[in-house]
């Protein structure tokens, strides 16, 4: 039989594990991650991790693993990026930066074409009721939270606008379905309570592909699509908007 002496050298030679050891997919995809300066979709993952790794898996652990730190893996139209724990947002918040607010019209607008989407200018005037001036689009072109999709095949073929993945970014929104519905809306006092029959909330689609009645956009349409700023008018005309 081993001796005393003899066990307590064996047990001391035995590796002891490391109780901060982590499955290697798992550092693999922090890895990258945190390297990549813009959100990376599971393909794209999948393709620089060992054969047989299930990715999906292993993003929903390192969800899991991060949830109660300081930074967050968030899904942001189906793709990953860490992110600061959203109840420390205000750490990362500066006197010194500028807000700048929307005006109501352009606040009206963004949500039509979020909702409505694929929609032209035209089809916004009919939802609002007013003339949506030109200013009104360039102003939330010029934040990127929305973008020419294509024209319709109509007389004219206007240009049809949808909403950017940084649109979903800057309202933390995973996909579009994460939009309030009717009754949230009602809830935040945001519509009326006392609403016309058969009054509906669309449902938004996240589909990027081009409807049968839109045409793909043709060269020079995104060059044209920001017009040069208006010089100030002496006054606005009756029934439009200001940007």
């Amino acid at each position: 039989m081993a001796s005393l002496a003899e066990k307590r050298e064996a047990i001391a030679e035995e590796p002891v594990a490391d109780p901060q050891a982590r499955p290697e997919e798992l550092r693999l995809l922090e890895a990258l991650l945190f390297a990549s300066s813009e959100p990376l979709d599971t393909a794209t993952l999948a393709k620089r991790m060992p054969e047989g790794v299930d990715v999906k898996a292993a993003l929903a652990q390192l969800q899991a693993d991060y949830a109660p730190r300081g930074v967050n893996l968030v899904r942001i139209a189906n793709k990953w990026t860490f992110r600061t724990a959203g109840d420390l947002a205000w750490l990362m918040t500066r006197e010194s930066t500028e807000t700048r607010r929307l005006s109501r019209a352009a606040i009206e607008v963004l949500a039509i074409i979020a909702y409505h989407q694929p929609v032209t200018r035209a089809e916004i005037e009919e939802i609002r009721g007013v003339v949506t001036s030109k200013g009104t689009l360039d102003v939330l072109l010029e934040t990127g939270w929305i973008r020419p999709r294509g024209r319709r095949k109509t007389p004219g073929r206007p240009l049809t606008f949808g909403t950017t993945e940084a649109f979903l970014s800057q309202f933390s929104l995973e996909a579009l379905g994460d939009l309030p519905g009717l009754e949230e809306l009602k809830g935040t006092g945001m519509l009326d309570t006392r609403l016309p029959t058969g009054f509906t909330v669309p449902t938004p689609s996240d589909d990027p592909t081009l409807r049968e009645d839109e045409d793909p956009l043709e060269p020079g349409d995104l060059e044209l699509t920001l017009a040069p700023a208006p010089e100030p008018e002496s006054g606005s005309g009756e029934g439009g908007d200001a940007a």
